[in-house]
């Protein structure tokens, strides 16, 4: 790398907008390629004590020369032409990547197409730059492990100091803090994108269910999986999101995204997207569970939104608790949604069903079970078939619980735009329900560690709630690097 990009590498790419790295790129100022180049130096710079990037993409500088030469014909794609994106390690690509899910059992796997959503980006002209470490099996493999383990990555580390990363998108979130990477994908399934989001001061968007395809990415919930962006903006997620809606007819919950279709994203970044909207605070979820600090850092934020001409309506009731949903939904499904990704994944991956997975971990148990798999082993004593009346109970529960006694009440009887909470509270009542979430930077504790706020929503009020964040972020600018 030359020494112009070495500069522009510490001077200006840090913190960058894709707007930032398009403006330059029109210019002629810099290439695809370049932006490549910066962030592979990057990554080889800081990574070795972040642990955020499990492999980069060995063909990433050929597409972006690729992507270069389009752009010089005339043809940029989209906002997204030639910018470098980070997968989390459970989502196909149909390359020289593996697809692991954090997991050595699958260190070897190769799929066999690409994801939907990959398809998605490649279409919009991304660059695939890598697979992001993340907790193995999306945390869901013991009930003692720390955020942003892996038994093939090792530990996620938070670029903003010894705090925890978040999780299981730990990687993805931590590389865009870290600024290797310009844009992130993660999954959630509860909290795992809006936790990450919040715990290294970034965006994270959290979409309705059906908005973006799971199609080919390791699955944990059929009823709550949803893939979302990481940002260091929210103009940066926003872009990342709309070009990923689609309709997949494998998935056929995406059926709903044409509830998107004309929708100008862009223009839903309104500095005064509050003005009139109630904003409701619902303090019996979190009010137990935050520090002083964090709960001053809150009211704080109230009243950066009340500046922003929103109606505060204060200490609202949902009727249930975060604790009363429980996690039996996914205990029963992970295993029928497991079986049926590996049985068809490629003929070479030895691991066919969930009990070769757990007979490998027993076979490598310095590598695997640092911290156990309790999860797993009861997960594999479920029968599969989802035909468990617990199973049928909890998730007819859970979604009455999250969707009509706590969330769509509130919406209605309080006549209330969106919630809002501190940090990730309340993420199990969306993640439930199946409705989005936005997570924006707020603020910093006295230690250095981040905070965020996130914006609930009901279904497919993605462009109010991006609204909501993107004017918040405006008038804060709560977000700072990490070095």
């Amino acid at each position: 790398m030359n020494d112009y990009l070495k500069a522009l590498q510490k001077e200006w790419l840090e913190e960058a907008t894709i707007r930032d790295m398009q403006h330059k790129m029109d210019a002629g100022e810099l290439c695809a390629e370049d932006l490549v180049m910066m962030y592979l130096a990057a990554i080889a710079e800081k990574d070795p004590n972040i642990h955020a990037v499990l492999e980069v993409n060995p063909h990433a500088l050929q597409i972006a020369k690729g992507l270069d030469e389009e752009r010089r014909n005339g043809k940029v794609r989209s906002l997204l032409h030639g910018i470098p994106v980070l997968l989390k390690d459970n989502m196909d690509t149909a390359d020289c990547m593996h697809t692991s899910c954090g997991s050595i059992a699958l260190q070897h796997h190769y799929a066999q197409q690409d994801a939907f959503l990959v398809q998605k980006l490649r279409e919009a002209g991304a660059v695939i730059l890598g697979k992001s470490n993340m907790t193995e099996w999306a945390n869901f493999m013991s009930d003692k492990m720390k955020n942003g383990w892996s038994s093939r990555g090792g530990q996620v580390n938070n670029p903003y100091g010894l705090f925890d990363v978040g999780g299981s998108s730990s990687g993805a979130a931590a590389a865009v803090a870290a600024n290797l990477t310009a844009v992130s994908i993660g999954t959630e399934t509860t909290g795992s994108i809006i936790n990450p989001a919040v715990q290294n001061s970034l965006v994270g968007i959290k979409p309705t269910v059906g908005a973006i395809s799971r199609t080919g990415i390791i699955p944990l919930s059929i009823t709550q999986d949803t893939p979302g962006p990481l940002a260091r903006t929210v103009e940066d997620a926003t872009i990342t999101f709309s070009l990923m809606i689609g309709q997949d007819e494998a998935d056929s919950v995406t059926k709903s995204a044409t509830r998107f279709v004309g929708i100008d994203w862009l223009a839903r970044l309104d500095k005064d997207a509050l003005i009139g909207k109630r904003i409701g605070v619902a303090r019996s979820i979190f009010t137990r569970e935050i520090s002083s600090e964090r709960e001053a850092q809150f009211r704080e934020a109230l009243r950066a939104i009340q500046k922003l001409d929103a109606e505060i309506v204060d200490d609202i009731e949902l009727g249930t608790m975060e604790d009363d949903l429980g996690y039996n939904v996914l205990l029963y499904e992970f295993k029928a949604a497991l079986n049926e990704y590996l049985d068809t994944s490629s003929p070479t991956n030895p691991i066919r069903h969930l009990g070769d997975l757990i007979e490998f971990n027993k076979e490598h148990p310095e590598e695997t079970l640092k911290y156990g798999q309790v999860l797993l082993e009861k997960v594999e004593r479920t029968s599969g078939t989802l035909t468990e009346p617990e199973y049928i109970e909890a998730l007819l529960r859970n979604r009455h619980l999250a969707g009509e006694v706590a969330l769509n009440r509130a919406f209605k009887e309080q006549r209330i735009d969106a919630l809002v909470f501190p940090q990730d509270h309340g993420c199990s009542f969306s993640a439930a329900a199946g409705y989005p979430a936005i997570t924006v930077p707020a603020d910093f504790t006295i230690d250095g560690e981040p905070f965020g706020i996130t914006f609930c929503g009901k279904a497919f009020s993605e462009p109010a709630l991006i609204g909501y964040a993107y004017a918040f972020e405006q008038a804060t600018r709560a977000r700072r690097k990490p070095y």
